[in-house]
This record gives C-alpha cells, structure tokens and sequence, in this order.
C-alpha cells in the first residue's frame, strides 16, 4: 500500500472513531423540552437516579459541568429536600416556544451560580421568617410579634426592584420602609390573610391561627429555597386542627409553591379561604377567572410607593371567589393528611417587569398554563 493510500485509510479510520465517540456524546443527552407556544425560562427538574442515566460515576457524585453542543454552560442545583441525599437535580433553562435544548453533562468544576434565593429565619425581628429571589420577598410572623401593638397575621410582601437579595441588609439597617433604590416595605397586612395566606372558614367567618411555631430549611438556594413552617393546633369549630406549610420559590417566579398539609379528626373536606387584603382607596382592580384558578388584584396607587399586584392562584380551577372581612378570598378545601397546592405572591410595577392590571392578569394565566405544562425531560 503506497502512501496516498495509507493515509487515506488512517483518515477513514478516524472519521469512524470520531463518529462512533459522536453516537456515545449523543447518547447522553438530556432534551428539554418547551411543548407551548410561549418562551419560558424557569428551572427544570430531573430525578436524580434518571439524570445518572447520563453522568453515571460509579462512585460519589463528583463535580459535573452541563453544557449543550455549542459549549454553553447552563446553571443548576442539587435538590435535596431536606434529605442527606440529592433527590434532583434542577437546571435553570431560557428556551423558546415549540423548542428543545439538548445537554451533555461533562465532569469538571462548574462556574459558580449567582444566588438568587434564600431563606431565613429571624430572631432578631420578632421571629421573622423571611425569604426572597431575584423578583420580590415575603415574610411570615413568629411568635414574638403575638400580642405586640404591631401585630399582624398574614403573608407581608416586599416590593423588590433589584435582582440581588436584600433580606440581610434590609434587616441589618431596619431602614426598609423608605425606597433607597432597591425597593421597600410599604404593604399593610393587618390582621388580615395580607398577601395570599390561608385558613380555614366555617360561618362565614375566618379562623385564624396563631403564628408559626417551627421552621425548617429544606433547600437554600442558588436557584430554589423550600422551606417548612408548623404550627400548633387551634379549634376550628368542632375540630382541632394542625397545620404544615412547606413554601418553594424559584429563581424568576413572581408567585411562591405552597404545599399544605392539615391534619384533623372526624373526615370529611375542611373549608379554606386564601386571601387577599382589599384597598378603601379607589383605583385598585379585582380579577377573578375560576376557570383558570386566578384570584387576583391590582392594588390602587400608594403615591410615590408605586402599584403592587397580589394573587392567589390554584393548582385546578376554583370552586368560588368571594369578598369578606375586606378580603378578596378564594375559596377551597382540604381533606385531612393529604396534600393540597396553590400559588401565592405579587408584583410590583417599579420593578419594570409587570406594568398594569392586564399584563398582572396575562402573567398569572401563562403562568398557570406552564404549572400545567411542565417542561419535559427525556434522554436521548
């Protein structure tokens, strides 16, 4: 064999093995896939033991880098659940409508992710639970507040206008409810439901309990926090009712995952009521959709504060929407130790992201079409 020959048989021999090492590359793949009409970027999330399908070490996990078939690196975490062990693993993903990204996961040290949530508790504030993302933040009352002139019940918001976090310094400098750039804290709970809170109903009437007793972190960041408040039993009616809520927010969401889990005696479906603190000032729009789970409201002006929007959204449609006790309150139910998931939380027009009742309104029903079409996973 001459040399022209020889050489000609050496490239076809590496264009098999490239070729063959192409198939195993290909093999490995994990698929997004965005299945509506819409751009979404949000987090996706895979089962741990599936995503080994495709970076399987044999061993420990070791650090890994996901990158797709040009190089670019995309963000993720380790979802443990409260547990010692990952349980997913969540990928943050821009992808658009009718669209897939295929992903490889190469071993190597993977660039640092901004935070962008977090959760805490405070004890220095009456034992505050605060927590935030790259959007806005919230806080829950403890039970140093009970009883205090200040006391109030439900979900507070937090008028956010920066992607950074700013629970720590807000805290720090207790200077939070002036607007220095970043935001404020101009929202008035009450005792009321405030932004988005729950609780049972019976007789027309809201049966409040006491504060929050417990808490537990469950993740914290960079691209979901979860958590776990517990509260001591209270009488509704003639019942003696416990509750757990464990709340998730992720990176870009305007709205927070709420699971609840009451337990009672005696069967049957407990009346809930999440709600929503109206206005006396005019101005302010109420939305209600039962057929899309959305009850929702654009608050009147608050002069030089801007215009935030609340809502309480369903995992289903709603049953009802009423108004009480200067509440807007969407209406469901629970049956006892088994799990029941809505959505609550709020926007703020100075924030630049939603302007107006009608794009408050366009947000929560896309945003309820992707909790009912999540992306797909699938490797390949």
């Amino acid at each position: 064999m001459d040399k022209k020959n020889k050489w000609l048989a050496f490239v076809i021999m590496m264009v098999g093995l490239l070729s063959c090492n192409n198939k195993d590359k290909v093999g490995k793949q994990l698929v997004i896939a965005n299945t509506l009409a819409v751009d979404r970027a949000e987090l996706a999330s895979i089962p741990y033991r599936e995503f080994l399908k495709v970076y399987n070490t044999h061993s420990a996990p070791k650090r890994f880098k996901l990158v797709d078939d040009k190089g670019k690196e995309y963000a993720y975490q380790l979802e443990k659940k409260g547990s010692d062990s990952i349980v997913n693993v969540l990928i943050w993903i821009a992808i658009p409508a009718n669209s897939e990204v295929r992903l490889h996961a190469v071993s190597g040290e993977p660039t640092a992710v901004t935070t962008k949530t977090f959760a805490r508790y405070v004890p220095e504030r009456y034992d505050d639970f605060a927590w935030e993302n790259d959007r806005i933040a919230f806080r829950m009352y403890g039970k140093a507040l009970e009883g205090r002139p200040d006391d109030a019940q439900g979900l507070d918001i937090w008028a956010k206008r920066t992607e950074k976090l700013v629970v720590d310094e807000w805290y720090k400098t207790g200077d939070y409810h002036k607007d220095h750039g970043d935001g404020l804290d101009y929202y008035s709970v009450g005792m009321t439901l405030g932004a988005g809170d729950i609780a049972p109903y019976a007789a027309d009437k809201i049966i409040y309990s006491k504060h929050y007793r417990k808490h537990e972190v469950l993740d914290n960041g960079p691209l979901r926090t979860t958590f776990r408040l517990s509260y001591e039993p209270w009488q509704v009616n003639d019942r003696v009712v416990s509750l757990t809520k464990t709340i998730t927010l992720d990176a870009g969401s305007q709205l927070n995952r709420v699971e609840l889990l009451y337990h009672f005696e005696g069967g049957g479906k407990l009346p809930l009521v999440a709600g929503i603190v109206l206005r006396q000032e005019e101005g302010g729009k109420i939305i209600k959709n039962l057929s899309k789970g959305v009850a929702a409201y654009w608050e009147p002006p608050h002069g030089e504060d801007g215009t935030l929007g609340i809502a309480v959204l369903g995992q289903t449609d709603l049953p009802e929407i009423t108004e009480n006790e200067g509440q807007l309150l969407a209406h469901f139910s629970a049956i006892a130790d088994q799990p029941l998931v809505y959505y609550n939380g709020g926007a703020w027009d100075k924030a630049g992201k939603i302007h107006n009742a009608n794009e408050w309104e366009q947000y929560l029903t896309s945003y309820k079409e992707k909790v009912n079409n999540p992306l797909s996973i699938s490797i390949k």
